[in-house]
């Protein structure tokens, strides 16, 4: 799972061009599905007849997008100017290594030099528009032989195992969630039949998971997704949110959906009868593709599972390696039961 995982964060996908890390997951399943389907936006949909079809399908559900760049001019100078795809603290862009363009031309996010800066602005994140990529062009014509406008850009950051067994990659947020939802597709059949569906665009609105809803019309679905663990020593508990080495996360709300309470019931009653640690989410903030997706059709009982991640949505996320073995053990555990709890 830890290889899996690290191979799939080492990919470049951000939200519209996740070509890459599709064309890489439908390698790795092609072997298991009964059908696959891709539709027009990119979403790749995998079935597999249940073992105890009972007429249900379920939909499980982990978005292959990550958040990025995209340049938008090219300064005389051979600086690439650059707007966000997704969310961003801008406070973590400055000196961060990117990967330009489909050849992937190594750049540095850059910034107005320190000393420059107006001191009463200092304490302020940075605005995008004072920020540029840097890819070592002379002028604008060597910078155009590298990059154009519409170009995308991901941050580079090789994964690596990190501390006392935690694992730090970009785009855990959520490759982890694709690298279970890949895991059960190949160790085992479920029970019901079942729509695993890797989507696109969640970072920008969670676009691939409404069309894969009304494509697909599920009778329940569940969210694999991972989720920010704020466990800075300076916040009080109660918005730390969740926490690393805490096991999987059974969210019961966010931002964007009231999950369904059957269904985390029954991820609860799977945790406990498995033994397997889990969390609730403390602090009710960020939003998953159950935001569209439980409005799809008239309505879709959605639930949610989820991996804790440090820094998300920053070159270096954190995860813990125990919270991803025990969030897939828990998954594996609710889909292989749910005809005993129908």
């Amino acid at each position: 799972m830890l290889s899996l995982v690290k191979t799939l964060c080492a990919l470049n996908g951000v939200s519209g061009w996740e070509d890459e890390v599709r064309d890489a997951i439908r390698r790795r399943v092609a072997a298991h599905a009964d059908e696959i389907r891709e539709d027009a936006l990119g979403n790749l949909m995998v079935f597999r007849r249940g073992a105890h079809p009972d007429g249900r399908t379920l939909m499980l559900c982990a978005h292959m997008d990550e958040v990025g760049f995209l340049v938008k001019r090219i300064t005389d100078e051979g600086y690439l100017r650059f707007g966000c795809i997704g969310g961003f603290d801008r406070r973590v862009l400055p000196g961060r290594r990117v990967s330009v363009g489909p050849d992937k031309y190594p750049g540095v996010i850059g910034l107005k030099a320190y000393h420059l800066r107006d001191r009463e602005g200092e304490e302020k994140p940075p605005k995008v528009e004072d920020l540029y990529i840097d890819i070592g062009a002379r002028d604008r014509a060597e910078a155009e032989a590298m990059a154009v406008p519409g170009d995308v850009c991901a941050f580079y950051s090789p994964p690596a195992d990190f501390g006392a067994g935690l694992v730090r990659a970009k785009a855990l947020d959520d490759r982890a969630g694709c690298a279970c939802l890949i895991q059960l597709l190949t160790e085992t059949r479920p029970a019901l039949d079942t729509w695993t569906v890797f989507t696109v665009q969640e970072e920008v609105g969670a676009r691939g998971a409404h069309a894969a809803g009304q494509a697909l019309s599920p009778n329940f679905a569940v969210v694999v997704e991972s989720t920010t663990a704020a466990e800075q020593p300076d916040l009080p508990p109660h918005k730390q949110v969740c926490h690393l080495g805490g096991g999987a996360v059974i969210p019961v709300m966010d931002r964007g959906a009231v999950y369904d309470a059957a269904l985390t019931r029954r991820l609860i009653a799977a945790a406990e009868a498995t033994g397997v640690p889990w969390q609730y989410k403390e602090f009710l903030a960020g939003g998953t593709d159950a935001g569209a997706l439980h409005l799809s059709q008239c309505g879709v009982p959605t639930a949610a599972l989820a991996l804790p991640v440090r820094y998300l949505h920053s070159a270096h996320s954190l995860a813990d390696i125990a919270d991803l073995t025990h969030l897939y053990t828990l998954l594996r555990a609710f889909v292989a039961q749910l005809p005993a709890q129908a």
